[in-house]
């Protein structure tokens, strides 16, 4: 206990190194009104650290900033804001430590996950540093010739990145990254749970040389009224947002108004397919991985489990055993596999989905409930023979809840499978490669697992169908979400 106390210790006093205030036009400043933000401790419940809470002036001074910054940003070398980008990329990995326990602290994650974080929020700066050289464009002859068609593409303008608390860091990265190797000025406004994440990345660019005015941050506790404030301004020009589709859907709403280039990464409920042909050793494991990532905590996890009726009551027995052994405690303890929610709300939430299920006849194999302790934490839960109704198989859980579902033959798994509003990941384990690839292709969803729990790769394209969002982010496309495509007709008598 006395080493937790330690590492607590010293991640505070990390955090006391952090930057509180807005970062505008280069600048680290106090809110108008003076006005702050508690930021509280998951794993013990208690407030550690006060960040800025920006006014409506504060946001639009960030806006401005960017705006003022765009012309001399875009004009700026791709090579040059490249090498911005891989100076960060550096300089996080370097400091990976420091950072995994303050996105720790807050958040909640266990140290080792928030170590993974850090080093995949970086791996976005060095993909897109490389992808800056490599905008193209196109030239060709009018198919009735006496005229060439040059394509070019250029950068949206300024963006607001509206980022979650989940992935407080990759998150930022995810979309700053490649705003800033298009060309883009970004206004960033992360959540209000977890600030410190993206106030340490912005220090580390300011570090690397970012010039005023490109990268500006503001947090505050009225994010719709201040957002919606920005969508209004005709200077802004992209929103990029990550979290729930309510929320997707009220932003979709206000940018209509300008019609404003939108991309939306929003909620999941990910389907887990086991075929009585899979290695079940290896779908626990990638079932483990899939639904505990994060404590739960993510739009890619595996929300609701469809196995093949010969296999299923032993994968429920497998993965009971494997949940039900994991070792709960303080994000900052080495011995904790599993971290606490973000919230007592969160716990709230995930709680009535298990007790409705129990009451309407599902099994509880292990868990269950909160764990009595300072903190948001919540047992690792099985349930079996969840009846179909039950509303953990149609939310999202955000919670270490897996609940399971038999099915008789791959036509009922896949009507299961694509039976809901979400298409944002889905996984698969089969040893049939023709029925993984059928399987996976007809699969309504933006992202497929095949034998594999986790999907997340800074050189794909990440994002989902249906409600779960637009657009891609990550991979070659993802670069293409900040520029806008020009024609140019060009006279050539031939």
């Amino acid at each position: 206990m006395a080493d937790l106390q330690e590492r607590i210790d010293a991640a505070h006093q990390a955090a006391g190194r952090i930057p509180k205030g807005l970062y505008i036009d280069g600048e680290w400043r106090e809110p108008r009104g003076g006005a702050a933000i508690p930021v509280e401790d998951p794993g013990t419940g208690t407030v550690f650290a006060e960040v800025a809470d920006a006014a409506e002036q504060d946001a639009l001074d960030a806006l401005d900033a960017a705006a003022r910054a765009q012309d001399s940003w875009a004009r700026t070398p791709p090579r040059d804001r490249g090498e911005l980008l891989r100076r960060a990329f550096e300089a996080i990995l370097a400091r990976q430590d420091e950072l995994a326990a303050v996105m720790t602290l807050e958040m909640g994650k266990p140290f080792a996950e928030s170590r993974a974080e850090v080093a995949y929020a970086a791996e976005f700066l060095r993909w897109f540093a490389e992808e800056a050289v490599r905008i193209d464009g196109g030239y060709l002859v009018a198919p009735g010739g006496g005229s060439r068609v040059v394509v070019m593409r250029q950068p949206v303008g300024p963006c607001l990145l509206v980022t979650p608390w989940n992935f407080p860091m990759a998150m930022g990265t995810r979309k700053i990254g490649p705003a800033l190797a298009a060309g883009c000025t970004v206004v960033v406004k992360p959540a209000r749970q977890t600030p410190l994440s993206m106030l340490a990345l912005v220090a580390v660019l300011e570090e690397a040389g970012l010039p005023k005015g490109v990268v500006n941050v503001f947090t505050t506790a009225r994010s719709g009224e201040l957002t919606a404030r920005l969508l209004a301004d005709p200077r802004l020009r992209k929103l990029s947002f990550t979290g729930s589709t309510e929320v997707g859907r009220i932003l979709l709403e206000q940018a209509s108004e300008r019609v404003l280039r939108t991309s939306m990464e929003l909620g999941g409920n990910a389907p887990f397919l086991v075929f009585d042909d899979a290695d079940l050793d290896a779908a626990v494991e990638g079932a483990y991985q899939a639904k505990m990532r994060n404590v739960g905590e993510a739009c890619t996890a595996a929300n609701r489990f469809y196995v093949h009726r010969p296999v299923a009551a032993e994968f429920a027995r497998r993965l009971a055993e494997r949940l039900g052994g994991l070792a709960v405690g303080h994000g900052l303890d080495p011995a904790s596999e599993v971290g606490p929610l973000i919230d007592a709300r969160a716990v709230g939430g995930v709680a009535a989905l298990v007790d409705e299920a129990v009451a309407a006849g599902a099994e509880l194999l292990t868990g269950g409930g909160s764990l009595e302790r300072d903190g948001h934490f919540f047992a690792p839960t099985v349930l079996a023979s969840v009846p179909r109704g039950a509303r953990t198989l149609h939310e999202e859980i955000f919670g270490p809840v897996a609940p399971i579902v038999a099915f008789d033959d791959e036509a009922e798994a896949l009507a299961l499978a694509n039976a809901s509003e979400y298409g944002l990941a889905a996984y698969v384990f089969t040893e049939g490669l023709a029925r993984g690839l059928r399987v996976s292709e007809r699969l309504e969803s933006g992202m497929v697992g095949l034998n594999q729990g986790i999907i997340s790769n800074p050189a794909a394209p990440f994002g989902g169908v249906k409600q779960s969002g637009l657009g891609r982010e990550g991979g070659a496309v993802g670069i293409d979400e900040y520029l806008n495509t020009k024609y140019l007709a060009v006279r050539a008598e031939s």
